[in-house]
């Protein structure tokens, strides 16, 4: 029982060390070098640097970005289309407590970062939304001006 309570702690940050490897840009080529390759040099370069353009399609975008945050659809005369968000957590006056899909993940029915999600008077901060048209390819970029 005592080398379980040791092992337990070592197992869930070894679980979160393999989710934050795919945080990165170079994590997510490393895991799908195909789909990568398929995409033109141009694009290569912003996937690369984490940046995408109007055009990308999805596959595109969460190489680059990774996976959203939030997803809704919209539409519109032109067909239905898909909003992506992205979002940072913030504490009540401001500070970046953590961004992106780290906040979704559990172990053994517990979040891995707990202290963030239960931060009084956590703040969820959208910083970035994707909008798709009806094909699948982005049409809008919004974000914040620094």
């Amino acid at each position: 029982m005592k080398t379980l309570k040791l092992l337990l702690p070592l197992v869930a940050a070894a679980a979160a060390f393999s989710l934050v490897g795919c945080a990165t840009p170079a994590a997510r080529i490393k895991k799908n070098p195909e789909l990568f390759a398929s995409y033109p040099a141009e694009q290569q370069d912003l996937i690369k640097q984490g940046k995408i353009a109007v055009g990308f399609d999805m596959d595109a975008v969460r190489l680059a970005l990774g996976a959203p945050d939030r997803v809704r659809t919209h539409t519109t005369n032109d067909g239905t289309g898909q909003i992506w968000s992205y979002v940072t957590y913030e504490t009540p006056d401001g500070m970046p407590l953590y961004r992106g899909w780290y906040h979704r993940y559990y172990a053994w029915g517990e979040p891995i970062y707990p202290w963030y999600a239960g931060y009084p008077g956590r703040r969820e901060h959208e910083h970035l939304r994707v909008i798709f048209d009806r094909t699948g390819h982005v049409s809008t970029i919004e974000q914040e001006v620094a």
